[in-house]
């Protein structure tokens, strides 16, 4: 039975052309390795601890050969962090630099040594409001988490959340890499020129994204099932929110409120934000979509002026019509929306 090791794999990827390379790139990652778990719009999980033995080769020189791979086939300069499980290899990923290959040894001393000192917003699933309500105890750092009593740290975070990120803590995270291929979806994303700290900058980012991805949706006659939000920070680091939603829709009202609403869970008041990503998932037929039947009159018009503005920005552009909340200059400089992969 082999050592299980995990890289995940960023592709950076340009925004149109994106949508072509992706599924190039995972075409090419199994050439390596038959595990390969899409994370879309931009990352992979491959698990190659047989492709170890069978190239016989490191996982370092591995990664190496998959780097060189996508350079030289797709002109892709990755960015890969490895190591024995998924979270491993996220944050490995998470701490290289751009174009960069960072692999921690699977040992328990390897993984360790990498996990204890780093701070403990940097810890999977450590949110900033988690990571806050930690240091507020004076836990700072992943190595302080692991050495704090089980119970103590689920009086602090909940039974669950607490033994979760205990585990981690200690470098336990059983999660497999799923040969999953990418389901269809759409995104969209803004970038702000500075470290953006006003809560009102970052819904109106929210709205001007969710306004996006709703006029793709309803022009291609597609609902989305499931709403992800990626926030980037200034450290380059990020926290990633998914959610399912009530009912597959497309309607920019339902997509920004679900937005807003996996926005107040990170507790992002004091949080230096350098940019917002919102994707829409599991995208299916419109024509398939059961709509739950209301007698809100607000609903009823905004889906009537919806359909009145759709009609406007296909006969005059995109910009025609805009929410009054988007009418002033956005400090975040758009980025295009990608098309389903």
């Amino acid at each position: 039975m082999h050592q299980p090791y995990v890289l995940r794999i960023h592709t950076h990827l340009p925004h149109h052309p994106g949508a072509e390379l992706y599924p190039q790139l995972l075409e090419l990652l199994e050439t390596i390795t038959p595990t390969v778990q899409a994370l879309q719009p931009d990352a992979a999980d491959i698990e190659i601890g047989s492709a170890v033995r069978f190239f016989g080769r490191t996982p370092h020189e591995l990664a190496h050969l998959v780097r060189l791979r996508a350079l030289a086939l797709l002109g892709l300069n990755l960015t890969i962090g490895g190591g024995r499980s998924r979270m491993i290899a996220a944050m490995a990923a998470d701490a290289t630099a751009l174009g960069a290959l960072t692999c921690i040894d699977a040992s328990d001393i390897a993984t360790g040594a990498f996990l204890r000192p780093r701070p403990i917003a940097a810890l999977y699933g450590a949110g900033p409001a988690t990571a806050q309500t930690l240091i507020r105890y004076g836990i700072t750092t992943i190595g302080q988490l692991a050495d704090t009593p089980l119970l103590t740290v689920q009086k602090i975070l909940g039974t669950a959340a607490g033994r979760l990120l205990h585990e981690r803590a200690h470098g336990i995270d059983p999660r497999p890499v799923l040969r999953e291929q990418p389901e269809q979806s759409c995104s969209a994303g803004v970038d702000f020129p500075s470290d953006e700290l006003d809560p009102d900058r970052h819904r109106q980012a929210m709205l001007h994204l969710a306004e996006q991805l709703g006029f793709r949706m309803r022009g291609e006659a597609q609902v989305a099932r499931r709403l992800a939000l990626t926030v980037r920070y200034a450290d380059h680091t990020s926290t990633h929110r998914t959610r399912t939603l009530p009912e597959a829709t497309s309607h920019t009202v339902h997509l920004a409120r679900t937005a807003y609403d996996l926005y107040e869970t990170l507790a992002l008041q004091r949080a230096r934000v350098r940019g917002f990503a919102l994707r829409a998932e599991a995208l299916a037929p419109a024509d398939g979509a059961h709509h739950q039947l209301t007698f809100d009159p607000a609903d009823h018009k905004a889906r009537l002026l919806e359909t009145a503005a759709d009609q406007a920005r296909n006969r005059f552009g995109a910009a025609a019509v805009r929410p009054a909340a988007l009418a002033r200059p956005a400090a975040a400089r758009r980025r295009d929306v990608r098309p389903p992969a």
